[in-house]
């Protein structure tokens, strides 16, 4: 068998043990990666004895809410808006409009986590005008920026942000702006007919009730999708490696930058803009998970990519009980990569670094750590040596003679400072203000240059 045909094996296994041992009706499953076919399983019954297929639709739920985050920084990269911005800059609200942009997208603004009333409970659901009404009835149950607390209103009301900036529908701008240009075709704001249906699992016995479907309305924005796994895999790989003519990466990467966790004791997943961050492995295999999960009556979605590998996974299933359903697309981003590992990339000659900076290349000691400084891609990088194999090197940009500039990864935004020797060499740097020498020295002034 070939790794790929080990990988698809591996895969499989997951997915079929996931039905069975927790008894999801209806379950859809893909990978999907830059450098391999797109795999893809579907197992179980759709609802009235029908089979599951590539093209049948599950509900994504909160998966949703990724679609409206990238919208939103669409506009700010467009200079429609800053995600510091109060909401009320840009839309009319009666009550909560103080809270920023920013702490909506990571759930920090405060703001009660559903809209006024009894959607879920008496599948009361308000329009776009009355939800905006009931603003003022919602409370704020924690002052802005204290932790974290989920709020499907905060994600609500950013979709009708989208639209007060647009002049468009919620709806239409995520066709236009996202789904017809990633060619996300069956993913759909209303299900097709072929649908798949929702179930609650019995605890105790073999039967499943049908759970029922609703439109969010004035909601949407937090979580009315429908899709395909396929559709999702592929949404996950745009999260993973964007399309710069849809926005561009260094927005993807910072809406993965992870701000706040979700849970103060157990620190298992942590939030960025609109999408989660959930660590996997230990050690130096540690990575990244960037993604969303989606609950709704019925269904439970996992969509998932792996920052710093062109891959993406995600599981559907029509089970609102099986927890498994969120956990799987990590098992399966780990199967295909460990089974079918990412192409070795050839070393190929690069230019030289730039002779006043070559200087810079090389090991330095800063707190009594070690660093390594390497010239790689054009650009120079900086990385511990003892950091992990995921994580990302600092890049640094030249912006005057002898200082540049942190852009991106450890210490991002702060400058490194070049002190030279009277013959030119680099004798020491500053980064961030702290000291980087050539051997390990304690702090304090070390020569007259310093001082």
């Amino acid at each position: 068998m070939t790794p790929a045909d080990v990988a698809a094996a591996a895969c499989e296994r997951i997915v079929r043990k996931l039905q069975a041992e927790e008894r999801v009706p209806a379950v859809a499953a893909a990978v999907v990666r830059a450098d391999r076919p797109d795999w893809s399983l579907q197992i179980g019954d759709a609802g009235a004895g029908r089979p599951v297929r590539p093209a049948t639709q599950f509900r994504i739920g909160s998966v949703t809410k990724t679609f409206t985050a990238v919208l939103v920084l669409q506009l700010r990269d467009a200079g429609m808006l800053d995600l510091d911005d109060q909401i009320d800059a840009h839309l009319a609200l009666p009550a909560h409009g103080q809270l920023t942009i920013r702490s909506i997208l990571n759930h920090t603004s405060g703001l009660q986590r559903e809209p006024w009333g009894n959607i879920w409970d008496a599948v009361d659901v308000p329009d776009g005008g009355r939800l905006l009404e009931e603003v003022a009835k919602a409370e704020a149950v924690l002052s802005p920026r204290r932790r974290w607390h989920y709020s499907n209103l905060g994600f609500a009301l950013l979709g009708h942000l989208v639209e007060a900036k647009t002049g468009a529908p919620w709806s239409a701008v995520l066709a236009d702006r996202l789904l017809t240009p990633l060619g996300l075709s069956d993913t759909t704001v209303l299900p097709r007919e072929d649908a798949a249906q929702g179930y609650l699992v019995d605890a105790y016995s073999d039967h499943a009730r049908p759970e029922p479907h609703f439109d969010l309305a004035g909601a949407a924005a937090a979580a009315q999708l429908w899709s395909t796994a396929d559709d999702m895999a592929r949404w996950a790989l745009f999260l993973a490696k964007p399309d710069p003519s849809v926005v561009a990466r260094s927005t993807l990467e910072e809406m993965y930058e992870p701000v706040v966790v979700t849970d103060p004791v157990n620190w298992h997943t942590g939030w960025g803009l609109g999408l989660q961050a959930a660590p996997q492995g230990s050690g130096g295999d540690r990575a990244l998970d960037i993604g969303h999960n989606g609950a709704m009556p019925g269904f439970l979605a996992g969509v998932w990519c792996r920052r710093g590998v062109t891959i993406g996974a995600a599981v559907l299933g029509s089970s609102g009980t099986a927890g498994g359903i969120v956990a799987a697309p990590h098992a399966l981003i780990a199967a295909s990569l460990e089974h079918d590992p990412v192409d070795i990339e050839p070393y190929t000659i690069g230019e030289p670094a730039p002779r006043e900076y070559a200087g810079i290349l090389g090991r330095w000691w800063s707190e009594g750590s070690e660093f390594v400084f390497r010239w790689t891609k054009g650009h120079l990088e900086g990385r511990s040596a003892s950091a992990v194999a995921a994580a990302p090197p600092a890049v640094f940009a030249f912006e005057a003679p002898d200082l540049l500039r942190t852009v991106s990864g450890r210490e991002a935004g702060e400058r490194l400072e070049l002190f030279r020797a009277p013959d030119g060499t680099v004798e020491y740097m500053r980064w961030a203000t702290y000291r980087f020498t050539r051997d390990q020295q304690t702090y304090g002034p070390r020569s007259e240059l310093e001082r």
